[in-house]
């Protein structure tokens, strides 16, 4: 049997960003979630209210971690958040390291 799957795409950047609606959507989430996103420090959000904020591609990768954290192991979204946060701080001590040992 023959399935057909039809994908879309959309381009995030600067002059296509997401809301806060786009965002939820994407991680199969509600808006609520999202908002619990922002106030953990796991997205920064532009704009006052929910329904004035922007999203951009970092944001998308983030919130999309987060979700498969907070299923696969069952996490909070403060866990989430300092893991992420130290995930990043790893990558970024990683890439120091290369560039110091390309160096010597």
């Amino acid at each position: 049997m023959n399935k057909l799957v039809i994908t879309s795409a959309t381009v995030v950047g600067k002059s296509q960003p997401l809301s806060a609606h786009d965002l939820a959507r994407a991680c199969n989430a509600e808006v609520d979630w999202v908002v619990q996103l922002v106030e953990v420090g796991i997205v920064n959000a532009d704009g006052r209210q929910p329904e004035q904020w922007c999203f951009y591609s970092m944001d998308l990768q983030r919130a999309l971690h987060a979700r498969k954290l907070e299923h696969d192991f069952g996490a909070s979204l403060d866990a989430v958040a300092l893991i992420l946060d130290l995930s990043q701080e790893v990558r970024r001590l990683k890439a120091r390291l290369r560039t110091l040992g390309a160096t010597e």
